[in-house]
């Protein structure tokens, strides 16, 4: 892994960054970064808008307030799909497509790693042997353990996860926190959500917490 040096912008950098629904402040003013190479933990109570963030950050919601920068330049809705890969409560499948299906989809909309392909990701997740199975007969795991493919074959630098543990057995949290691990290792970040256990091992991690900006 290539550490930052001092002059290298962060990869995601938020400034005063707030939003409101129905004139009521949901989180913010946050000031917050996120480096290439660590993991940032965002913790808060029930509706403080850990999903909200995640949402505003993918470009899926519009701040009230604040800037985001992404590699020091504007987060522009192209900047955005290039480096942010979120995987939320929806998962996206389509349930009629199989489970390869579903993937070209995802790399059609937004490239893909040129160092794996759509097999080896399926069996990274656990999943050999499911290629031409239609995403509506997975379970709500299998359903989880797909949308983490997804994020190993896009190229996006920045994953948003929000309660990537949800739905999955030990074997499966284990698997999420060792997929984190190697994104990091390769130079990538991640903005995670979750209400349970998270196993930091060797990454670099640091936590931001959203109830503070009530305070």
């Amino acid at each position: 892994m290539t550490s930052p040096t001092s002059s290298d912008p962060p990869l995601l950098l938020a400034t005063g960054l707030g939003f409101d629904r129905n004139d009521e402040t949901i989180f913010g003013p946050l000031d917050f970064h996120v480096e290439a190479g660590e993991a940032v933990l965002v913790h808060g109570s029930n509706g403080s808008g850990k999903t909200t963030l995640l949402r505003v950050l993918a470009g899926l919601l519009t701040a009230a307030r604040g800037t985001i920068l992404i590699r020091g330049e504007a987060a522009t809705p192209e900047r955005v799909a290039s480096t942010c890969a979120l995987l939320g409560h929806l998962l996206g499948h389509k349930g009629e497509l199989s489970a390869s299906e579903n993937l070209q989809f995802a790399c059609g909309l937004f490239g893909q790693r040129p160092d794996t392909d759509i097999d080896s990701a399926l069996a990274m997740v656990g999943l050999a042997g499911f290629e031409d199975a239609p995403a509506r007969q997975f379970s709500a795991g299998q359903r989880k353990r797909l949308a983490l493919a997804r994020l190993l074959l896009v190229p996006a630098p920045l994953w948003l996860l929000d309660e990537p543990y949800a739905n999955l057995d030990l074997p499966g949290i284990d698997l999420v926190n060792r997929l984190i691990a190697t994104h990091l290792s390769r130079g990538g970040a991640a903005l995670v959500t979750s209400h349970g256990a998270y196993a930091t091992g060797a990454v670099r991690t640091r936590t931001l917490e959203l109830d503070a900006a009530h305070a």
